[in-house]
């Protein structure tokens, strides 16, 4: 017999004026074979992987080595499919606005999983590895507004002949291609796609928030964080890792876990299911 869900989240789900807020991150996809960046899992990619190389000024610098490795990692989410966990994100949204109450989705995964698993109101807040854009800003196709969806076609040549003179470029202004994704040396404001404001607005108006699989190590957890703190918002950390007692040691030191959070230490795919069943 499965050990009940907890009962003040259920509660705060079901309020009638509730504003929910899930902010989702690498942890959640785990179970569906992609590694995450600073977790316990003997693949997590910065155990292997420097945090320099996810920086404009590495793209500037060594362009080949950068695309490399993304398209190896970018592979990995692209043939990913969503697990339980992100099915039952999606069913508790229906659930919740179909009560006419508002839900929200913040994910730092690049991966589209959520997007597979049919989340409506979703922000992408780090990114999507399923496009990429131009690396001149200003570009119809680079930041502030401008993307393009992937297209495997023109990463041909680079994939048989991995080197400068092969490396995918811009339709428009012939400009080398770029990653999708908000590197550490950048802004969320840097690009419309990342949501910033969207999420920014939605977080000082939450009733009710749930982490699920993240390291609380980047800007978006450490906005949440404090406004959970600053007003009380009831919060809930799903994530095996962690206990009543512990906290992540990979949490940056001027953020880390909101201390009034409400812990459940048990994976998102066993667990979110069993709570859909109980709206």
């Amino acid at each position: 017999m499965h050990p009940p869900t907890n009962e003040r989240l259920r509660r705060e789900l079901l309020r009638p004026d509730a504003s929910v807020v899930f902010l989702t991150g690498a942890g959640i996809s785990l179970a569906s074979g992609i590694p995450t960046f600073r977790g316990a899992d003997p693949d997590a990619v910065w155990a292997k992987d420097v945090l320099e190389m996810g920086t404009f000024a590495f793209f500037k610098a060594h362009p080949v080595e950068q695309w490399q490795w993304y398209l190896k990692r970018f592979d990995g989410c692209r043939t990913a499919k969503p697990n339980a966990a992100h099915f039952a994100i999606t069913e508790i949204e229906r659930k919740v606005r179909a009560r006419g109450s508002k839900f929200l989705c913040v994910t730092q995964n690049v991966d589209g999983l959520h997007v597979d698993a049919g989340t409506k109101n979703l922000i992408e807040i780090h990114g999507a590895a399923r496009r990429m854009r131009c690396s001149q800003e200003g570009c119809e196709h680079g930041e502030p507004f401008g993307s393009m969806p992937w297209d495997e076609a023109m990463f041909a040549a680079f994939r048989a002949d991995p080197r400068e003179e092969t490396l995918p470029r811009c339709p428009a202004c012939n400009a080398v291609l770029r990653a999708h994704v908000l590197w550490f040396d950048e802004m969320y404001v840097s690009h419309a796609d990342y949501g910033w404001n969207r999420a920014e607005k939605a977080a000082k108006a939450m009733t009710c928030v749930v982490f699920v699989g993240t390291s609380f190590s980047v800007g978006i957890t450490y906005m949440a964080s404090m406004l959970v703190s600053a007003f009380n918002v009831p919060a809930f950390i799903i994530d095996p890792n962690l206990s009543r007692t512990t906290h992540p040691p990979y949490a940056s030191p001027d953020g880390g876990i909101p201390g009034n959070a409400e812990i459940i230490s048990e994976g998102a795919e066993n667990y979110l299911p069993r709570l859909v069943q109980e709206l």
